[in-house]
């Protein structure tokens, strides 16, 4: 009411000061001001504008030279500033500055109303830059604030109002540059405002809540948790300022739990989660619908409901990846492990619906043109996202590209948050192309990450995520493409990242993880020794990161293991296999039964088990029994449809087979047999590993047959090998060993049968391996000994002296050093050549080669042969076989 009667009153007086009457001014400026303090109590805009438009005819009667056209100046600007946070038209904001810099010109230094000018204009730049960033404008309200706080030394009742406004502005370009130096100014600078506010003054609550926030930004930069644990007290003193009924209650509800989520993400304690989730659900209720901050709150409620989902197997699983997405595990392996997972926490299902919910429900808060609808955006793509990682439905995932493309279209170049929409689009199109493999999503997630990466120079707060996002998409493109400059691109990005997460650094164990990661891939690409020697330091440190109960400690033992794996491919020191195989059992204590990743490991350290009974079998038999343990454990673990079902028996096969071999049971054999013919049912015609499978099993149906001669074993060996020929065309590394298999089967079927038609089949098959073969092929001696063999064969089925010939023409393409003696008899002569050439591939061996023997005994029976009449050609005998593939 006295606000009513003030304006009527001076009403009345400008209406007494006529148009050209002396004073005239002076009565529109003081009918402004008291129209401006109605709607600062009212908050009706049409006090404002008619304010405004009294000040501009008060200016205009207070020309240059008049000592009073600063205050009218100065005044304006004030009222347009508080229209453009009313009403958001930025030409208010422009004009504002642009009569701030007029008013600051005609208040010289030494002049009595220079620091009221210097804060104005200051304060109307720092607004401008939060919506309109400008960092030339943030520069210059730096440097007005701090002329203005020299003008307001120590005592000063407006002191306090010069060291806020620096700070704010300093913690605003600490966010654009990443400068620590003004970020640790702004510290100081609240804290001394702090100590200019006592306990019962109402301004106290600000500085508490900025002080928090410039503490929590430090902590989130140098990971110091004595910041976190102020932070946290400062919001909580905040709060008890602010009882029910405060109309900023819901702001410190708000950041007091942020503050929790934060240090429960670093110490997992999930107290902090419980009472974050408490206090963001009492601001929710606080902000009814139609509550300018509903949007907020839903978006924070969503984001920690996204993290209560977070289990540890699932972090673990998909932070597993190849430099970013999923290493050393198939895709459809961890699709159904992740599912099983979540079949188990139904609660995780209900949280992840309720977060989607919520962020839609903050979205439709901010339509088009609404100044929150660019991060209301982002925050539903990532909750959204959030779902995808545990469910799996690639609809969220193209749902999430899709609202990251439309936040990024509302953060152009020159935008604040710019670079947080450039890095979740890239990490959201890596992901799909680890789905769908569509090359143009890693493409575009390197240029984007390249983009971001350019707005995050050194120092800046976020360049160690753009780094390392960037990193990933390049890694993960070498993997594809394995053009080593983007590995080499990789390792320097990575390095980088590590230099700006030291010792003590939360994010150090998952860059160590990573460097060391690349560097195995570059050892295993190149093999230079000192790649491996530094991975595995970097892998040794991210285990001391990592005690016993830490959830990373199973990943970090993998990742170690999986170095030195590469290191004994390379060397073969068995030291490393022996520490691999201590590495991996102390992964599967820490991946009891039911755990998801329990399969994994119950592989990896069979695998190790079987390649150390390969290197000393003769006194490692208990590695193979274990391995077979193992190996029946992991199958348990796959049933039918299960993805990994066809390794874990072909795997368990192969250890049987060995067992068999090396026990010589006879149960063994059959039963690895049983799991081959159930792997080659899981290997359609197009499957990827129905070639191996069809291989496989006819090698153990072959040593069966060697042992109770079957024919039906014989018969079904045949057709293997037919259907692993047509699976192995030209081009095929292995069309050669296809053929030579092949034609061992039929020629092992005519010795049991007696039809020619096999065995001229074998030889044109031979024929044809031969021709494949060039003169350094790994496998030409064994095709020219078949093919001599079954010739020879042939020979002596038909008596025909030009199969015997032909016999040694192979082997004299092979050796053609040795020079035959004139011979009166053709088929004598051929006979001779036949030994000669035989004698000259035993030659090509060495006495323990381990088809050394066969050789010689071969070599017997030719010089046998050739003490016969030549109408008594003898045929080889059938226990000197040709050698195999």
């Amino acid at each position: 009411m006295a606000s009513t009667d003030d304006v009527s009153r001076k009403r009345e007086m400008l209406q007494r000061r006529r148009r050209g009457n002396r004073g005239r001014d002076t009565a529109l400026s003081e009918l402004a001001e008291a129209l401006y303090d109605r709607y600062r109590k009212e908050h009706k805009i049409a006090d404002l504008n008619e304010a405004i438009s009294l000040y501009r005819a008060a200016a205009g009667l207070r020309p240059l030279g008049n000592p009073k056209r600063y205050l009218s100046l100065r005044a304006l600007a004030l009222c347009l500033s508080d229209r453009y946070q009313d009403r958001g038209e930025l030409a208010d904001l422009k004009e504002a500055v642009t009569l701030g810099r007029a008013a600051l010109q005609l208040c010289p230094p030494g002049h009595p109303d220079r620091c009221k000018s210097l804060n104005n204009l200051a304060r109307d730049l720092g607004i401008k830059f939060e919506k309109h960033p400008d960092i030339g404008e943030l520069e210059e309200a730096i440097e007005l604030h701090r002329e203005a706080l020299v003008l307001r030394p120590s005592g000063h009742p407006h002191r306090f109002s010069s060291l806020h406004h620096l700070a704010c502005c300093l913690r605003y370009r600490y966010g654009n540059l990443g400068v620590v130096a003004d970020l640790e100014e702004a510290v100081l600078l609240e804290r001394e405002a702090l100590e200019l506010r006592p306990p019962e003054d109402p301004d106290r609550t600000v500085s508490l809540n900025n002080l928090a926030c410039y503490l929590e930004m430090r902590f989130v930069k140098k990971a110091d948790m004595g910041d976190l644990e102020e932070a946290i007290e400062l919001y909580r003193v905040a709060l008890e300022l602010r009882p029910p009924g405060h109309p900023d209650r819901s702001t410190s509800l708000q950041n007091l739990a942020c503050c929790l989520k934060d240090r429960y993400d670093n110490q997992g304690g999930a107290d902090d989660l419980e009472e974050s989730m408490a206090l963001l659900r009492a601001a929710l209720e606080l902000c009814p619908p139609g509550h300018p901050n509903r949007g907020a709150v839903l978006n924070n409620l969503a984001g920690a409901l996204r993290t209560k989902t977070r289990l540890s197997c699932l972090v673990q699983l998909w932070n597993f990846t190849p430099l970013g997405i999923l290493i050393g595990l198939h895709r459809s392996e961890t699709l159904l492990t992740v599912s099983e997972t979540n079949m188990t926490t139904k609660g995780v299902l209900a949280d992840l619906e309720e977060v989607v919910t919520l962020g839609r429900a903050a979205l439709e808060l901010s339509p088009p043109g609404h100044p929150d609808r660019a991060s209301s955006l982002k925050d539903l793509a990532c909750h959204l996202t959030k779902r995808f990682e545990t469910q799996f439905d690639i609809r969220d995932l193209e749902e999430a590209i899709k609202l990251h493309r439309a936040a990024l279209v509302l953060r152009p170049s020159g935008h604040p948050h710019r670079f947080s929409s450039l890095h979740h689009l890239a990490r959201c199109l890596t992901d799909r192309h680890a789905i769908l493999g569509r090359p143009t999503d890693l493409e575009q997630a390197v240029l984007l990450g390249r983009a971001a990466l350019e707005l995050c120079p050194p120092g800046h707060i976020d360049r160690a995520a753009s780094l390392n996002n960037l990193a990933c998409s390049l890694g993960t493109r070498f993997e594809k493409q394995a053009d080593m400059r983007d590995l080499e691109e990789a390792i320097r990005l990575y390095r980088a990242t590590l230099e700006v997460h030291p010792s003590g650094h939360r994010q150090r164990f998952s860059s160590l993880q990573n460097l060391a990661r690349c560097l195995r891939h570059r050892y295993q690409s190149q093999g230079l020794v000192a790649d491996s020697e530094e991975a595995l330091l970097l892998g040794r440190e991210a285990l001391e990161l990592c005690p016993p109960g830490d959830p990373d400690r199973a990943a970090s033992l993998n990742n170690l293991a999986s170095t030195l794996g590469i290191r004994f491919e390379k060397q073969g020191d068995m030291c490393d296999l022996e520490e691999m195989i201590e590495l991996y059992r102390a992964v599967l204590e820490i991946r009891p039964s039911g755990h998801p990743d329990r399969f994994q490991s119950l592989q990896n350290l069979a695998r190790c088990l079987r390649i150390r009974y390969g290197n000393r079998s003769e006194v490692a038999v208990a590695d193979l029994e274990e391995a077979i343990m193992l190996g029946r454990a992991a199958l348990e673990l796959c049933p039918p449809q299960h993805p990994n079902r066809f390794p874990s028996l072909h795997c368990l096969a192969g250890d049987l087979r060995e067992r068999s071999e090396k026990l010589a049971d006879v149960r063994d054999l059959e039963e690895a047999i049983e799991f081959l013919r159930a792997a080659l049912e899981l290997c359609p015609s197009g499957h990827p590993h129905r070639f191996l499978s069809l291989e496989t099993l006819a090698r153990c149906l072959r040593a069966r047959y060697g042992n109770q001669r079957m024919v039906s074993d014989l018969e079904e060996i045949v057709v293997l090998g037919r259907a692993a020929l047509e699976l192995s065309p030209p081009g095929h590394p292995r069309r050669v060993a296809s053929l030579n298999l092949l034609a061992y089967d039929l020629r092992t079927r005519f010795e049991k049968q007696a039809n020619v038609r096999d065995l001229e089949e074998a030889i044109e098959l031979l024929r044809t391996a031969l021709e494949l073969c060039s003169s350094e092929h790994p496998h030409r001696l064994i095709s020219l000994q078949n093919l001599a063999f079954c010739l020879f064969a042939r020979y002596g089925q038909q008596g025909g002296a030009t199969d015997l010939k032909e016999a040694a023409a192979p082997l004299d393409g092979a050796v053609r050093t040795h020079s035959l003696p004139e011979h009166p008899d053709r088929r004598a002569a051929d006979l001779d050549e036949a030994i000669a050439l035989e004698q000259q591939a035993l030659q090509l061996l060495t006495p323990g080669d381990s088809d050394y023997d066969t050789c010689q005994r071969r070599l017997t029976d030719y010089l046998e042969a050739n003490t016969k009449n030549s109408s008594e050609v003898a045929t080889p005998s059938s226990d000197a076989p040709p050698v195999t593939c």
